[in-house]
């Protein structure tokens, strides 16, 4: 049911005697629950990266409160059973009960954790620094179970179905080169697939049973999701450095060469690639129907045709754009290293609003039942509201 709606109705109630405080109640309960993006379990909100939310953008927001975590906050927040969880600089992973607005409990690792956590039913999945991915109970903080890596786990876990239907995976990546499909029960290992170079991004799912992933070794990555067998390899002109993201069997990525490239994962080569001036990419590629976006060095947010590659607009903040941004049905939001939160109509590239949070933003938002959370470079864990809500 959609706001001007609930509005009418509401309205129409008030005709039969209804009081002016109830009317306001009703509005207020149809608009929290017209939300379709109730959890944002995992980074990018899906198995396939895209940073898609399938509702319209907030408008005139506001900070509603704030959570300080004692030291910067290094992950994108995840949400699930009114659970935000994230890392920070210090090794902690930490959840925040947002009815309640106060830390529920805190996990302290050996490291920094700079890997989005996962949510799947009543456990958390989160890699550190400390080389070690641990299943974490979602309601006490406990540690279930743990997988000791090789080097660092530096991204976020995805989870799925296994084909069969049979049990829960966990996929997660490695800064061992190793790609690991873990069963979430006992994180008892499925299969697992070897690079030779450092990989710095989440496994994208696509269409067809494949899975892919970009790596240190300039390449993108096409296995089977079923057993980790290669399917194929794309070589790119320099070291890919964030999560790809897919749409069906396409994937975008971003490298070390000031690219942004796009490919078929069945492919020899790439299909096209876009370039700004010299300016570095620095986040993960956001991506919908008709474009792709991502945040650069340059200050600009870029939006570019998801078919040709052509340019279709650029956004100027004040400062470097690292927080990959999430796409709405009608906007674009992203944070900048100027301290601020933007949306942008994602037609024409227009600004729709802009929020000061005054702190450094590189993380990319996370948004589930009405509200936008992100965290900040010197531990503040903002929670923001639309003013229409």
């Amino acid at each position: 049911m959609r706001p001007w709606l609930v509005a009418s109705l509401c309205l129409a109630a008030s005709c039969q005697k209804k009081s002016d405080i109830q009317v306001i109640q009703d509005i207020k309960t149809h608009a929290s629950a017209d939300w379709q993006t109730q959890n944002w379990p995992m980074t990018r909100g899906g198995t396939s990266l895209q940073g898609t939310v399938r509702d319209r953008v907030p408008q005139q927001p506001s900070v509603e409160w704030t959570f300080n975590s004692k030291a910067p906050i290094t992950s994108e927040v995840v949400i699930s059973n009114g659970l935000a969880v994230f890392g920070n600089g210090e090794g902690a992973v930490i959840a925040v009960d947002l009815k309640m607005k106060r830390e529920r409990w805190r996990l302290e690792t050996k490291d920094s954790v700079d890997a989005t956590p996962a949510i799947f039913g009543d456990r958390v999945f989160a890699g550190s620094n400390d080389g070690v991915f641990r299943a974490i109970d979602l309601q006490t903080g406990k540690e279930i179970w743990r997988v000791k890596g090789l080097e660092k786990f530096p991204t976020g876990a995805v989870l799925t179905t296994s084909p069969d239907g049979t049990g829960e995976w966990v996929l997660v990546n490695g800064y061992d080169g190793m790609t690991r499909c873990l069963k979430s029960q006992d994180g008892s290992l499925v299969w697992q697939h070897q690079t030779d170079d450092y990989i710095n991004g989440s496994p994208v799912i696509l269409d067809g049973g494949l899975l892919a992933f970009g790596g240190c070794d300039s390449r993108i990555h096409v296995i089977h999701l079923n057993d980790g067998s290669p399917l194929n390899s794309l070589t790119t002109d320099a070291q890919v450095i964030r999560s790809i993201s897919g749409w069906g069997t396409t994937l975008y990525a971003v490298n070390y060469a000031n690219q942004l490239v796009a490919a078929d994962a069945r492919g020899t080569q790439l299909t096209w690639l876009y370039e700004s001036g010299g300016a570095q990419f620095l986040t993960c590629p956001a991506v919908d129907e008709s474009r792709v976006y991502v945040g650069s060095r340059d200050k600009h947010l870029h939006a570019v045709d998801r078919l040709s590659g052509k340019p279709a607009w650029s956004f100027k903040t004040g400062g470097r754009v690292e927080s990959s941004p999430l796409v709405f049905d009608d906007a674009v939001v992203f944070g900048s290293n100027d301290g601020r939160m933007y949306a942008v109509n994602k037609h024409d590239g227009l600004e729709i609003w802009r929020l000061d949070l005054g702190e450094n933003l590189p993380n990319a938002p996370a948004f589930a039942a009405g509200r936008l959370v992100i965290g900040g470079a010197d531990g503040t864990l903002f929670v923001i509201r639309g003013g229409n809500q």
